[in-house]
């Protein structure tokens, strides 16, 4: 008969496992919506590509990425149920590494935010906070349908947006940027909830009051909809008076071929989310560079 001989626990993290803790395929939204602040700024990006190569890193790398290590850290328990392959309860991060790493990059965050100017950094620290407000104890405001999504929202479209803007600009923003900005970290509200389908199961059990948790698959998919839809509406109306018509028909296309997707989506809301955030999301986002484009010729 073989020996059974144990294995040790790691010491040290997996190198793959803190990439995938830092989930690479999340810095894509706040990094197109910092793109969209400089393009809609109206400023020239001549002489400030190492401004815009910077800010591209700290919102996607290593803001978001910091949140998102954060946020695993956080819901190690909740991934032992419905993920326990991710990188902290399968073991490939180790003991407090993964604090430690979200620690790290909560500090590098700051660091780097500060050569961005006074805007920038402001930004910078509102993003950590929001980030480790979203996740930790006390506030942990996750476990809110309405506080957790709304505030990932505001942090991967709205803030980016803001700060690119301003960086490039160097002050604060025209109302017209801000308001775009605003309605579009709106509706990513319900992005936000579609993406809470993936982990019912888990945050039933461990008490997050996700709205898939608390109004039901359908009711919530419906409900995201609405909040997805209606702050498009109000950006095409904006640029049909402030006289730009064609950006406002292409986004109204694309707000209608989000109609379809949406109504695809809704025929079993659990297992078409995943579908729905690989289709109509995209074409949110284009409207979001459309918009940014707009407002360029219009500031």
């Amino acid at each position: 008969m073989t020996e059974y001989i144990p294995i040790e626990p790691r010491r040290l993290p997996e190198p793959m496992a803190m990439l995938l803790l830092l989930k690479p395929i999340t810095w894509f939204p706040p990094m197109w919506a910092f793109l969209c602040g400089i393009v809609s700024s109206g400023a020239s990006v001549t002489g400030h590509w190492v401004l815009i190569i910077m800010g591209l890193v700290l919102a996607g790398p290593i803001v978001c990425g910091m949140s998102q290590a954060a946020n695993d850290w956080c819901d190690r328990h909740v991934d032992a149920i419905n993920e326990p392959d991710r990188p902290i309860p399968s073991g490939r991060i180790p003991g407090k590494w993964g604090l430690w790493i979200a620690w790290a990059m909560s500090a590098l965050s700051l660091l780097v935010g500060y050569q961005l100017g006074p805007w920038g950094f402001a930004a910078t620290i509102f993003g950590v906070l929001a980030a480790w407000a979203y996740s930790a104890e006390p506030l942990r405001l996750k476990i809110s349908g309405w506080w957790g999504p709304g505030l990932v929202g505001l942090c991967y479209e709205g803030l980016p947006w803001f700060t690119g803007a301003a960086v490039l600009s160097a002050g604060a923003p025209d109302w017209r940027i801000i308001l775009l900005a605003g309605l579009y970290a709106l509706g990513a509200h319900g992005i936000m909830t579609l993406n809470d389908f993936k982990a019912t199961e888990g945050d039933r059990q461990l008490g997050i009051n996700s709205l898939p948790v608390t109004l039901g698959s359908d009711r919530a998919a419906r409900l995201a909809c609405w909040i997805m839809g209606v702050p498009q509406g109000i950006i095409i109306a904006l640029l049909i008076f402030w006289d730009r018509p064609v950006f406002a028909g292409i986004i109204a296309a694309l707000l209608a071929a989000q109609f379809w997707a949406m109504r695809v989506m809704l025929t079993d809301p659990k297992a078409r989310a995943p579908w729905y955030n690989a289709t109509g999301v995209s074409m949110y986002v284009s409207g979001m560079m459309i918009s940014a484009i707009a407002l360029r010729g219009l500031l």
